[in-house]
């Protein structure tokens, strides 16, 4: 089954890293894609860039809207994503708890919906 495992952190704990620190976590977080990989629970991994250069699109009563940013009430934003393939619920949170930045952030888990085909 496949899961989407959303990275969720405060920039403002990047921010205040040192170079080492931000290459360091670096290095760990590609070592722990290359690991998934290599098990076979990799589907896709990526990374976002700041929410700051993120654009927010709406359409309501067929008029599109678009604004700077995605404006929430939170210290946390995505900062990206990794799409596992897992035995079940258990094993994707197991997968989950190996991401580097849950150690600075959290990990939300969601299973993908699989649509019926028609």
């Amino acid at each position: 089954m496949k899961y989407l495992c959303q990275v969720w952190f405060d920039g403002a704990i990047l921010d205040a890293m040192t170079k080492e620190e931000k290459a360091e976590l670096d290095a760990n977080s590609l070592n722990y894609d290359k690991d998934l990989a290599e098990s076979g629970n990799m589907i896709v991994a990526q990374a976002l860039q700041p929410p700051k250069s993120a654009v927010t699109v709406r359409v309501r009563s067929g008029e599109m809207s678009v604004t700077d940013g995605p404006f929430v009430e939170t210290k946390e934003a995505l900062g990206g994503f990794i799409l596992i393939e897992a035995k079940d619920l258990n094993d994707a949170i197991r997968i989950a708890a190996g991401i580097p930045l849950a150690r600075l952030g959290a990990i939300e888990v969601r299973p993908i919906h699989e649509f019926a085909a028609q």
